[in-house]
């Protein structure tokens, strides 16, 4: 393990390892531990009862979250005729076709999120082995693959976020900033929760949410008991 800093240790010192919070009290402790001198995000980790290894046991999915992630997303579409006019009026920072895909071979990434119209694929299919590994590529299942410009772009600025369970079963995602308050974390929580059980495959046997802990940036892990996810999302 590596050694942990001062403010670290004293940040975890607030922690019961050994209990499991209930939401509120989990992301109250993560707010009041946090020491860094920026606005940390609060992440969550649930750890899940599938086996990624099994096509029908991967939970893949997406969530707009009420209270968005406190941050600016720019939106880069890839698009032509009438659909690039639509995705700027929706708020889009970069829209194009051609001239994108060869400013991104270039070496330019200055965008956090990417959409395409289904006609624009062949095209953005060149790039794919560049936008693919910063998750940048268009997705059908993710809903960036769409002729939906302007409701994607919208969703996408105002929190949408989406996820795939890793390897080991555990799904990663942002909750938004310290500066939100418990109040507006918990209910992206619970948006998001709402949705990772809606997602549970049939094939999944035993226990489905195995684990559930939030974090900010910085600090230390706070476990959730799991149990009290049915009163979250009723």
């Amino acid at each position: 393990m590596p050694k942990r800093g001062k403010k670290y240790n004293e940040s975890s010192s607030k922690i019961e390892s050994a209990k499991r919070y209930d939401f509120t009290e989990a992301i109250d402790a993560a707010i009041s531990s946090s020491y860094a001198k920026f606005d940390e995000t609060i992440d969550v980790a649930v750890r899940l009862g599938v086996d990624p290894r099994h096509a029908d046991q991967m939970v893949r999915g997406t969530v707009v979250l009420p209270n968005g992630l406190g941050k600016e997303v720019k939106v880069l579409v890839f698009a032509k005729g009438e659909k690039e006019m639509e995705a700027k009026e929706a708020g889009a920072e970069f829209v194009g076709n051609e001239e994108l895909v060869e400013k991104i071979k270039e070496g330019w990434f200055g965008f956090d999120k990417a959409i395409a119209t289904p006609d624009m694929m062949g095209t953005v299919g060149k790039i794919g082995r560049l936008l693919g590994p910063r998750g940048l590529m268009p997705n059908a299942k993710t809903g960036t693959v769409t002729f939906d410009v302007a409701k994607t772009v919208q969703e996408l600025k105002a929190g949408k976020i989406d996820f795939r369970v890793e390897k080991a079963g555990i799904v990663h995602v942002p909750m938004g900033k310290v500066s939100f308050g418990s109040q507006k974390i918990v209910e992206n929580l619970s948006a998001f929760l709402e949705t990772i059980l809606k997602l549970k495959p049939s094939s999944s046997k035993g226990t489905y949410l195995k684990g559930i802990a939030v974090s900010t940036t910085m600090g230390p892990g706070i476990k959730i008991d799991t149990a009290l996810v049915k009163d979250l999302v009723k």
